[in-house]
């Protein structure tokens, strides 16, 4: 089998029109500012990746899902990363769909069915707080929630249809609070978008400051969670292990589009083509892994640390594989164009995502000590 055929293959079984819009645009028209990738990704049908096919989905398991990654990820990182942003987020909702009494799952059928997509306002790890935990303030009222605060980087934030945005509200019973899920229409009075990412690379992911002034969000979209502390630390968990592991496809992918370029050139002596080939599919199987346990079932804290230390491999074999590749292609062909080095910049970017693993440090040798995992 061919270098990332496997992963082409499954994109078009899943998103068939999807890699030709992608194939036939140039790479650095996809990842500039305004770039045509997200509208490509949506009129193929992306948004419903995720979601069973019951629900009006394309039903895609999680092996599935990290090969689209990787094979978007090789057309356009920017693309790959800003629709990891969306999947996360519809893989907390499919979790809490689970939870729920079916209202969850009428809302996921709608973003499916009318391909829209969403933007991730959760926290995404930040030190010391779960992946769910709150990053914006709510008010109850007569009316619904108002939500106050800022997210920044937003993924999607010109493309997005509805912003996800953790929240804490008083329970229906009264007895205490409890976590809910806010679906923010994009063109909710209050929210606006401002500029935050200067940096050329990525900037077709549109990672801008998204803020929230006084948002009304009306009950029918609140999705609370109505679980206690065990089951929602389940939640948090199952969320950061499909974070983890469709990032790390997502890069995954534009390392593989510097090997490709190596492996497709015969002037390259075969020992370093099949080198590269060895070193990026071995990164590839360790990932794969991980996405099999979160088919299986198996999201506990063992399948966490796995995801984290796999994404940290991950990072260890772009890190060797993409500098060589680069010298490999050789000068002229940095020189003359600018795709080179976008890709390779573009690349070491999972290691900018949380958490760090210099922050981590400690956390897992205290789980190394049969200790909790706790994420830093």
């Amino acid at each position: 089998m061919r270098f990332l055929e496997r992963e082409r293959a499954t994109l078009a079984k899943l998103l068939p029109e999807l890699d030709p819009a992608l194939r036939e645009t140039p790479l650095m028209e996809l990842e500039r500012p305004g770039s045509p990738g997200i509208r490509h990704f949506r009129d193929s049908g992306g948004p419903g990746l995720l979601v069973p096919e019951s629900h009006q989905g394309r039903g895609a398991t999680a092996l599935d899902a990290l090969r689209v990654q990787r094979a978007i990820g090789s057309r356009s990182p920017s693309l790959a990363v800003a629709t990891t942003m969306h999947h996360f987020s519809m893989a907390t909702l499919v979790g809490i769909g689970g939870l729920g009494d079916g209202l969850e799952w009428m809302l996921i059928e709608g973003v499916a069915s009318s391909n829209r997509v969403i933007a991730s306002g959760f926290a995404e790890g930040r030190s010391g707080a779960g992946i769910l935990d709150p990053s914006m303030t709510a008010t109850v009222t007569a009316d619904g929630v108002r939500i106050n605060g800022v997210k920044r980087p937003c993924s999607l934030a010109h493309s997005m249809d509805v912003l996800t945005a953790s929240v804490m509200i008083p329970r229906e019973d009264g007895q205490g609070d409890e976590l809910a899920v806010a679906l923010v229409p994009a063109e909710s009075e209050g929210m606006s978008v401002s500029g935050f990412w200067s940096s050329a690379f990525l900037a077709g992911a549109e990672s801008e400051q998204v803020t929230l002034t006084d948002v009304l969000v009306p009950p029918e979209l609140l999705l609370r969670t109505a679980t206690s502390g065990e089951q929602l630390d389940e939640l948090q968990t199952a969320g950061l292990i499909w974070f983890q592991t469709l990032m790390t496809g997502s890069y995954l992918g534009a390392a593989s589009a510097l090997v490709e370029r190596v492996l497709l050139n015969d002037r390259i002596p075969e020992h370093e083509r099949v080198r590269l080939f060895v070193e990026t599919e071995a990164a590839m199987a360790t990932a794969e892994g991980v996405a099999r346990r979160i088919d299986a079932g198996d999201l506990d804290e063992s399948a966490l640390a796995q995801a984290l230390y796999v994404r940290y491999g991950v990072q260890d074999a772009i890190a060797r594989v993409v500098p060589r590749a680069v010298e490999l292609l050789g000068g002229l062909n940095f020189m003359t164009s600018d795709e080179v080095g976008h890709l390779a910049a573009c690349a070491n970017g999972l290691s900018l995502h949380p958490p760090s693993r210099s922050r981590m440090t400690a956390q897992f040798s205290a789980y190394l000590a049969d200790r909790p995992l706790a994420i830093a």
